[in-house]
């Protein structure tokens, strides 16, 4: 499981789901199940649902044998319908884990990785029908620009988009390889993985539509969960986080507040954490992943 994916922060999560050994909780990424197995073992007659759209991560769950443990290949955006399915109205807690595992990133041929040279896929879900190597080919120029600068915080974003355009006019950029010939060009020396870093982002984001999944669930979150229970999301980078902390401070993701007759912000969750909680410097030295995590846990007033 290491190997597949080591969980971030594992303690401080379960702390955050504050588990009810007869609960009934949401993983709403499975990945290689670290977060699953964790909460299955504090679990007695409870019962677990987790999410996973990666057909590989669907190999993995099938080596978990617990009566309470359900494992449900779809994206996490469609939690309300598929626990409508399994007849189940409220969870005592939900975790998300975002960002991608360290098994997608290590598989050359997912194509998530600056690492390797393989074909532009990125597709978390391999069923999907847009991979990276069509929104790089067939996107116009305007579109480019627009997710480099949005998804990736990328300060050139415009020129970038212009030399994509110029250079698939040529031939098309089917390979890893073959995009960070043209991303050389504007990345600063010493600095180029960091910049190979924020385009790859802007491209997994828009190909596997991630901020509009994550709107999406956390928009039912408010249903899902019963008064009590938790929320608790680990996000890797600011646009994730930002959402998230919208959300449980104000209620809404645009972070605009409503307010009651009494002047009462309006929200569902109560805040745990003032602050993101962030992994210590034992842990990033073991995974690096945990670098730039952070977590916020909120209960459901």
């Amino acid at each position: 499981m290491s190997e597949y994916h080591e969980p971030v922060m594992l303690q401080q999560c379960l702390d955050g789901l504050a588990i009810k050994p007869s609960g009934v909780y949401a993983d709403l990424t499975f990945g290689g199940g670290g977060h699953t197995k964790a909460i299955l073992e504090k679990l007695t007659d409870g019962r677990l649902f987790s999410f996973d759209q990666d057909q590989d991560a669907e190999a993995n769950a099938e080596t978990i044998d617990h009566p309470g443990f359900e494992f449900v290949q779809a994206n996490f955006r469609y939690i309300k319908k598929y626990l409508k399915l399994y007849g189940v109205k409220q969870l005592d807690g939900v975790l998300a884990d975002l960002g991608v595992s360290s098994h997608q990133f290590n598989k050359a041929e997912r194509g998530f990785s600056t690492r390797f040279d393989a074909e532009l896929d990125m597709r978390m879900d391999q069923n999907a029908s847009l991979s990276a190597k069509q929104v790089i080919n067939e996107y116009s120029e305007a579109d480019l620009h627009k997710i480099f600068g949005l998804y990736g915080e990328v300060r050139n974003a415009k020129t970038l988009a212009a030399a994509i355009v110029s250079a698939r006019n040529n031939n098309p950029i089917n390979t890893i390889g073959e995009l960070k010939a043209v991303l050389e060009k504007f990345a600063k020396r010493g600095r180029e993985n960091k910049y190979y870093a924020q385009v790859f982002q802007a491209l997994r984001i828009e190909v596997n539509e991630e901020l509009k999944a994550l709107e999406e669930v956390l928009l039912q979150m408010e249903e899902v969960i019963k008064p009590g229970g938790r929320l608790v999301v680990m996000s890797y980078h600011s646009l994730e986080d930002r959402l998230v902390k919208n959300y449980i401070n104000k209620g809404k993701l645009d972070g605009h507040e409503e307010k009651d007759f009494y002047g009462n912000v309006l929200k569902p969750f109560k805040a745990l954490t003032r602050k993101p909680v962030v992994a210590d410097e034992e842990e990033v030295e073991r995974n690096n992943r945990a670098r730039s995590a952070k977590l916020r846990i909120a209960e459901k007033l």
